[in-house]
């Protein structure tokens, strides 16, 4: 299911009539994403995703007639190259482990903003090899530390030209080709970041990276 590179394909599945239909037009307003079909249960959602062949499934878990590990499991089973971003209003830390396992691309507080919104949906469908993580409780991090406290050691200008680009929604090769290195190296720089930011997902490493002036904010300010 990879998406050409004009248009990203996507189903929206939330039983919120309002909040799902904000979310279909926010998405339609860019033009490289196009909701192609949207479901207010769990109940046939293989069978839309089957019809549709979208390349995101922004999904949420708290839908009727849905369990959130069963259909992961079983859609991801079916159309293995699908890419699912769990949508939430809680903040789940067993489960957010769970869904990552079975192979989730993302998890977001619907709280989140649009802008990190965006950029998940795009980087999912890039096939990006970072999961997304966004909840809003400092400190939540896949692995359970929640030290809050960031590791020693100074960012290198490339780190920064790395991280910039990920401020702009760039993908690896992407990021490869803009700055003339591989793809290998730009992936040892993003754990670098992580490691140094103590982050947990792309958007988590801009954020710590402006909230620090490390690299310029999103009009280009420090």
């Amino acid at each position: 299911m990879n998406p050409p590179s004009d248009l990203i394909r996507i189903v929206a599945a939330d039983d919120h009539t309002l909040l799902r239909t904000a979310l279909a037009e926010l998405l339609n307003a860019e033009p490289d994403l196009q909701v192609v079909a949207e479901a207010s249960s769990g109940r046939g959602l293989v069978e839309l995703v089957e019809r549709h062949r979208p390349h995101v499934l922004l999904l949420d878990v708290e839908m009727p007639d849905h369990q959130p590990r069963a259909a992961v499991r079983r859609l991801l089973e079916r159309f293995p190259g699908l890419r699912i971003v769990i949508l939430t209003m809680y903040d789940d830390q067993p489960l957010v482990h769970e869904l990552l396992q079975l192979g989730a691309q993302g998890y977001l507080h619907k709280s989140v903003s649009r802008e990190a919104l965006l950029s998940t949906v795009r980087n999912a469908a890039r096939e990006d090899d970072q999961v997304t993580i966004l909840v809003p409780r400092s400190g939540f991090t896949v692995n359970g530390d929640q030290s809050g406290e960031q590791n020693a050691g100074p960012m290198s200008p490339r780190e920064r030209e790395v991280l910039s680009c990920v401020a702009e929604a760039m993908s690896n090769r992407q990021i490869a080709v803009r700055l003339g290195i591989t793809e290998g190296t730009v992936k040892r720089h993003l754990r670098n970041i992580f490691d140094k930011l103590d982050a947990v997902s792309r958007i988590d490493a801009v954020n710590k990276a402006r909230a620090h002036k490390l690299i310029a904010g999103p009009r280009g300010r420090l």
